[in-house]
């Protein structure tokens, strides 16, 4: 059971591989560059692009191409134009089978049954035969000039006759057109002659033109060369004269810059001088001032000195002399009262000696007393001396005080008038004399005292002796 099953599977498929290979077989495919042919008891038909089943027996196709034909036209006999000059053309053309059925089923009962060669011959002896009646039409200036009419010509003369063998005309192309008798070549010599004399002529033009120019330009560059040289020159000299004009401003901006600074320096130098004379005038016053105050303060100094002298003076010489009164006169009553004592202790022959050695040594203390009070006087009387012998020796000390400012002067610059006398440098010394004469009043000014009272005392005690007697005469 399994066997016959196996064998009757097997069976089967070998069947179905039968029926698949025959069906194979029957079916036929068309490229796109083909047309097939299918003719039988179903009638013809045209099978492009796709595929169909042929059943054998009942069925037969043919395959007919659809690509493009590209042959050569070129009759072996010359062909005469309009003008019955003998030509020989070669051509090219590009034929193929148009595309839809009638014309692919008018071309297969044309040509399925002959060879490509036969096919192309056929095809070149029906445009020849075209091509001969075209070229009779046409002058040989035509047909060497415009090809591209002759082409054109050429396929809406052959349309008609490629129509119904089912064809189509894609291009027809002149190659070369000749001639045994030089017709073309001596047909091009006039317009190669009048070609080569409208060159000539237009070389020689152009070369005049050219030489025109070139005379022009030169010309005109040497016009322009010698206005540039003119315009350059001019522009030189005003730039000079700018230059100069530039140059002479500048040099008077410079004097009239240099004199005012030299003015305002002038000037600067004169206020700085003015100003430098008007400090040191304000320092020398500032120094008289600050001279006058130390004067005042050695002058006080010198009086409180003369008054502390004074006092030592009186307190030295009249309480020494006091003291030493005092004392002799105790040492004298002492020396009484010892001696009165001895007196009366004596007897009364001694106490007359004693009275009167009592009385000798009494007058003795009372002389050395009045000794002591004249020499105290003395003392007292020389005090003012010693002030004006002070004043005077220490006014020239004064009197180069005040005037010592004027030695720190670097420089005095004396204005005239006219007056002489009253003028320059006898101004300056008469200033001076008057500084020095207004020293005493300044020392009574500060001192209280009269000098003139001081010198009267020096006088009256150079007159007056020191026990206070008359002068003698």
């Amino acid at each position: 059971m399994n066997s016959e099953m196996v064998l009757f599977v097997g069976v089967g498929v070998l069947v179905l591989i039968l029926l698949m290979g025959i069906l194979a077989r029957m079916y036929r495919k068309a490229g796109p560059n083909e047309a097939l042919i299918v003719y039988g008891f179903r009638g013809p038909r045209v099978i492009k692009g796709h595929g169909t089943v042929i059943f054998p027996m009942v069925e037969n196709c043919r395959e007919l191409s659809l690509e493009l034909m590209s042959f050569d036209v070129a009759p072996q006999q010359d062909l005469y134009t309009k003008q019955g000059v003998a030509v020989t053309v070669e051509a090219v053309a590009q034929i193929k089978v148009r595309s839809d059925q009638a014309s692919i089923l008018t071309a297969a009962e044309q040509f399925l049954t002959k060879t490509p060669p036969q096919r192309e011959g056929l095809i070149r002896l029906v445009m020849e035969g075209h091509l001969r009646g075209i070229i009779g039409q046409l002058t040989v200036e035509q047909i060497v000039k415009e090809p591209e009419m002759v082409g054109d010509r050429m396929r809406s003369t052959c349309a008609d006759d490629m129509t119904k063998m089912g064809l189509e005309v894609i291009s027809f192309t002149i190659k070369e057109v000749r001639d045994k008798n030089e017709y073309i070549s001596n047909m091009g010599r006039p317009d190669v002659a009048r070609i080569k004399r409208d060159a000539e002529m237009a070389t020689a033009e152009a070369e005049r033109d050219t030489a025109i120019l070139r005379a022009t330009a030169t010309r005109e560059a040497a016009v322009a060369t010698a206005q540039a040289d003119q315009d350059r020159v001019i522009a030189q000299t005003a730039s000079q004269a700018r230059q100069a004009e530039a140059q002479r401003d500048l040099d008077i901006k410079k004097a009239e810059y240099s004199e005012q600074s030299r003015r305002q320096q002038a000037q600067a130098d004169k206020a700085y001088e003015l100003q430098t004379n008007v400090m040191q005038q304000q320092v020398t016053a500032e120094q008289v001032k600050v001279q006058q105050v130390e004067k005042e303060g050695q002058i006080k100094v010198q009086e409180a000195e003369i008054l502390r002298h004074e006092k030592e003076l009186i307190a030295t010489v009249l309480k020494g002399a006091e003291i030493e009164r005092l004392r002799i006169e105790n040492m004298a009553a002492a020396e009484k009262n010892r001696l009165t004592t001895e007196a009366e202790g004596r007897a009364a022959a001694i106490r007359t000696q004693g009275e009167a050695e009592a009385s000798i040594i009494f007058q003795k203390g009372e002389a050395e007393a009045k000794a002591m009070n004249v020499k105290a006087e003395a003392y007292q009387q020389w005090n003012q001396a010693a002030v004006v012998d002070k004043l005077l020796t220490n006014m020239a000390d004064v009197v180069r005080a005040l005037t010592e400012p004027l030695s720190k002067v670097e420089k005095i610059t004396i204005v005239s008038t006219g007056n002489e006398e009253a003028s320059g440098m006898h101004r300056i010394t008469g200033d001076m004399t008057k500084i020095a004469a207004q020293v005493p009043a300044l020392f009574e000014a500060l001192s209280g005292m009269d000098i003139k009272q001081l010198m009267a005392n020096v006088q009256g005690m150079k007159k007056t002796p020191p026990n206070g007697d008359a002068p003698k005469s």
